[in-house]
């Protein structure tokens, strides 16, 4: 009723700048019950990301909280406060009742941005009816064996949690909110579930609390999504790997499945193991392989319900069988294109020979693909510059336009570069216009006012000049590998005692370089939170302490985080310490039961 009274209705966008909490949920269903369509806003985005998002949108209210203002700067628009709910049942309500209906299948539903080669972030338009074809097709896909509990890890800013959190309601599922702690700090918010609902609600939570294995475990969780970089984690150590082979169904998508790991999984298990592939333009998924041996290559697999995949060569023929070619998504999944980006729609949205319907379209993916003899499409690469790192989409040509707004950039390209196996980094390498040049943190910081993290690279390598091809053109292949000691690292200053020198060779083991010296920050030598839990596991390990990834993130340098643990050693009763490690030795043997049985009184 209130986003009515600010005029919210069908083909209306609403901006939802929220932190991760069932008020977010309830966010989202507002704006689709008032007809309109929602655009997230993700709080731990720069300013100025946010800010252009909002002007390129044009959004003209947005769901946020109180804290959060700050983040929304130079917004004009009405802010309606989620976290201000008083005389809220009165507001607005003057001629809203019936007003239910107004919105069809081809309106609106909600927008996506997405990583663009130009520089700037592109807005994808999804309408109702490509979401309910989306939700039939995953009714088909994996909805046979009835609902059950869902884990949402996924951020709103990425379309996969339409999945997690509309679908799965939708089809009767329990849905567990995993918070995002390491942005909101350790301490679970009033309204979140503690993980383990017998524990009697313990405020001092051991640091396995918020994992997402102490969580399937705790919550007995039947279906997780995630990508190939998360699930990796889940394989690191026995006690994960054992709560994921408990799941029903695990989705993996957003980048390739590697074969061994899908093996890890299988082993053992009796879940259903899918690998998903679809982009944002086409709605979520587009397309399956229910993985049940994990030999050679694994398929993208065949279409989702009313989706139809095509190998193109260039000149727009349909490929042999075997012959690589352009992977051409038609069907009920291609969106509307991109939010006032007509050339861009036109380029990519091509119109569709094949299909019956007047003025069907095809989406190009950029993606090189073939069929293969059993009818199923294989992976081989992109045909472009377009990148997924730890399940994110990310345009090279995004970045390394952001990097040349820098007045002392000459040049610069930017390669997603694997130290090892299933470990890829942007890499960017500059060409200066001033001596000496910007180091690599100077350059870090200006990104951090412009790009989300995921976007930043790891590392910076200042070259003379780029190395080119015979014809001119940046010779990628013969970039230099980045070393260690391409970095500029503050002055060096060795561990001064025994908790700095086990933060850092954890820090070396994980980061893969060396020396770390006590002073440097975990995020500026190339650190992300996938490698921020790593870190955490095995300082708990080597410690025996109960670190959180949240206090990672809030102590970032070896000197800092340090501090912390041996303040933290020295305030904390033996007593304490040693019931959290017995509460997080039982949680992690799935042992609930007895833990609830043999917990002293508080």
């Amino acid at each position: 009723r209130r986003l009515r009274a600010l005029g919210v209705g069908a083909e209306a966008l609403v901006g939802v700048c929220l932190e991760r909490s069932p008020g977010m949920l309830a966010g989202l269903l507002g704006i689709l019950k008032a007809g309109g369509a929602y655009l997230p806003l993700d709080p731990s985005y720069p300013p100025e990301r946010l800010a252009f998002m909002l002007s390129d949108s044009g959004v003209g209210v947005v769901l946020t909280q109180r804290r959060l203002e700050g983040r929304l700067r130079g917004y004009e628009g009405a802010l309606l406060y989620m976290d201000e709910t008083e005389g809220a049942e009165e507001e607005g309500t003057a001629g809203t009742q019936g007003a239910a209906g107004v919105t069809t299948a081809e309106n609106l539903a909600y927008v996506i941005y997405t990583s663009g080669s130009t520089g700037r972030p592109k807005g994808v338009t999804v309408e109702h009816r490509n979401v309910t074809n989306f939700f039939a097709a995953m009714d088909e896909a994996v909805g046979g064996e009835g609902p059950g509990t869902w884990l949402a890890l996924t951020s709103l800013s990425f379309d996969i949690s339409v999945l997690e959190l509309l679908w799965t309601l939708a089809r009767g599922f329990r849905v567990v909110l995993r918070r995002e702690e390491y942005k909101s700090g350790p301490t679970p918010a009033a309204d979140e579930p503690a993980p383990d609902t017998a524990s009697g609600g313990q405020s001092d939570k051991t640091a396995e609390a918020y994992t997402i294995a102490s969580q399937i475990a705790a919550h007995g969780v039947t279906h997780l999504q995630c990508t190939p970089s998360m699930a990796r984690l889940l394989a690191a150590d026995e006690d994960s790997l054992r709560a994921a082979r408990s799941l029903r169904t695990l989705l993996l998508g957003g980048e390739a499945l590697p074969a061994p790991l899908a093996a890890l999984f299988l082993e053992g298990s009796s879940a259903q193991l899918f690998n998903m592939y679809g982009p944002t333009e086409t709605t979520i998924w587009s397309a399956t392989h229910r993985v049940e041996s994990a030999g050679g290559h694994i398929p993208l697999g065949r279409p989702v319900a009313n989706t139809a995949l095509y190998v193109l060569d260039g000149r727009g023929e349909p490929a042999p069988v075997g012959v690589p070619g352009e992977l051409y998504i038609g069907g009920e999944g291609v969106t509307r294109g991109y939010l006032g980006r007509a050339a861009l729609t036109a380029e990519r949205f091509v119109p569709d020979p094949f299909g019956a319907s007047p003025g069907a379209r095809l989406y190009r993916t950029g993606d090189r693909v073939r069929y293969l003899p059993g009818g199923e499409v294989e992976f081989l690469g992109r045909m472009d510059q377009q990148v997924k790192l730890r399940g994110f989409r990310i345009e090279l040509g995004e970045v390394e336009a952001v990097i040349a707004l820098h007045p002392d950039v000459r040049e610069v390209v930017v390669v997603a570069h694997e130290d090892s196996p299933g470990d890829r980094r942007l890499v960017a390498y500059c060409v200066a216009n001033t001596q000496p040049p910007p180091s690599g943190d100077h350059l870090r910081s200006f990104l951090r006012e412009r790009l989300p993290e995921y976007m930043i690279p790891a590392a910076f390598v200042l070259l003379e000049k780029l190395p080119l091809t015979p014809g001119g053109k940046i010779n990628r292949q013969a970039l230099p590998s980045p070393e260690s000691s391409s970095r500029e690292p503050l002055e060096h200053t060795p561990p001064r005692d025994e908790t700095e020198a086990v933060i850092v060779r954890i820090w070396e083991e994980v980061l893969k370089l060396a020396p770390v010296s006590v002073n440097d920050n975990f995020f500026d030598l190339g650190g992300h939170s996938l490698l921020a839990i790593q870190v955490q596991r095995k300082i708990n390990a080597a410690l025996g302490r109960s670190l959180s990834v949240a206090e990672l993130f809030q102590h970032p340098t070896v000197s800092a985080l340090a501090r912390h643990l041996n303040r933290q050693g020295d305030d904390e009763p033996s007593f304490q310490q040693s019931y959290a490690r017995a509460e997080l030795r039982l949680a992690r043997l799935g042992n609930r039961r007895a833990s609830n049985q043999t917990k002293p009184s508080q």
